[in-house]
């Protein structure tokens, strides 16, 4: 049976544009997210519209792993386990 270890999720690798990862926390990968959507209400992805900022910031976290931000380019995110 797996560990639940294995379901934890706590940190995520960040790539932005520039490439340099970053390693986050959730509430770290929350904050940049909520960043980027704030600067792009008006071209956001279909899915996310009508939604309230933590809402869309939550969907993304659950169902995503990139998002364009147009000129700021696409950023990426996943889920890493750190611990054996």
């Amino acid at each position: 049976m797996p560990s639940s270890m294995m379901y934890y999720e706590d940190t995520y690798v960040v790539l932005p544009p520039d490439m340099q990862e970053q390693f986050v926390t959730q509430p770290e990968l929350e904050q940049i997210l909520h960043d980027l959507l704030i600067d792009i209400q008006d071209a956001l992805p279909y899915d996310l519209q009508n939604l309230a900022i933590s809402e869309q910031v939550q969907r993304l976290i659950k169902t995503a792993c990139n998002l364009d931000c147009g000129d700021r380019g696409t950023w990426q995110w996943y889920v890493v386990r750190l611990d054996k």
